[in-house]
């Protein structure tokens, strides 16, 4: 299928020139909206029709690159705009099925706006997951085209040129994009592996230090009941020392007040001497 479509646009697309351009753009735009041909396959032939000299490879490059944002920004605005209620329309109830509506949706709680970035690189789930985007209300459109303009820097320039360094060399070109559709997938799934990597690390980390953190605020609680029972001992034992010493003096203070036995004697003589005066 790949060799036939790039014969075809060899034989027929080469002679239109600079028109194209027009035909890129707007295959990119339809593509966005899940026409059923492969959007590596369009880039491809993009990149072919630059390799026959009939366009500039780099103009094609910024051309195509706009359009296949522009075309993901449509679908994505579709759906922030009608919302649930673009599911009534059968075409779009075709890309976007109750039931893949749902498993989007986990894949966007689960991995959140790095689904628009794996999404440029999985054909047939592009349509589906910027619609969800836009229906969600959750992601804002600046995010999603910083996610979705960032694939895209990789995977538009890989196409377009390989179909540009290859254009003379079909059999190659094709094994190169079989090749490449594989290579792809795989580093779809590498990137997922390290980010997920990366998620197992920050989430043991976190962990850890919470654990840490549990510990520190454990000891630290520890250490203040235990200067509180200190402190607690304290008062309670110069409680009772002061209890003691009041003791003391109350138990004192008769006898101090009870006079002597000189003091007495003097005072018998003068009330003695009183009397016989």
């Amino acid at each position: 299928m790949v060799e036939q479509i790039l014969n075809w646009v060899i034989e027929n697309l080469t002679s239109f020139g600079m028109y194209n351009y027009f035909f890129a753009f707007g295959m990119l735009i339809l593509c966005g909206f899940g026409l059923p041909i492969p959007e590596d396959i369009t880039l491809v032939a993009a990149g072919v029709v630059s390799g026959f000299h009939a366009t500039n490879p780099h103009v094609m490059l910024v051309i195509c690159f706009i359009g296949v944002l522009l075309g993901d920004g449509i679908v994505y605005m579709l759906g922030k705009t009608m919302g649930y209620r673009i599911q009534k329309f059968k075409p779009f109830r075709k890309i976007l099925p109750p039931h893949r509506f749902a498993q989007v949706q986990q894949k966007f709680a689960k991995y959140g706006i790095w689904v628009l970035f794996f999404a440029r690189f999985m054909p047939g789930l592009r349509s589906p997951i910027y619609l969800t985007a836009g229906m969600s209300h959750r992601i804002p459109f600046r995010h999603f085209l910083l996610m979705d303009g960032f694939a895209a820097l990789i995977s538009v320039p890989i196409w377009i040129y390989l179909g540009y360094y290859f254009a003379d060399q079909m059999p190659a070109l094709v094994k190169h994009v079989q090749q490449g559709q594989h290579g792809v997938k795989i580093f779809v799934l590498i990137v997922i592996g390290v980010v997920l990597l990366l998620w197992l690390k920050s989430y043991i980390h976190k962990r850890i230090a919470a654990k840490a953190q549990a510990m520190e605020e454990a000891s630290l609680n520890a250490q203040a009941q235990a200067s509180t029972k200190a402190q607690s001992y304290e008062e309670e034992a110069s409680a009772t020392a002061t209890q003691t010493l009041n003791k003391a003096d109350h138990t004192q203070a008769p006898l101090n007040n009870k006079p002597s036995s000189k003091e007495q004697a003097v005072t018998t003589k003068s009330s003695s001497a009183k009397k016989q005066g």
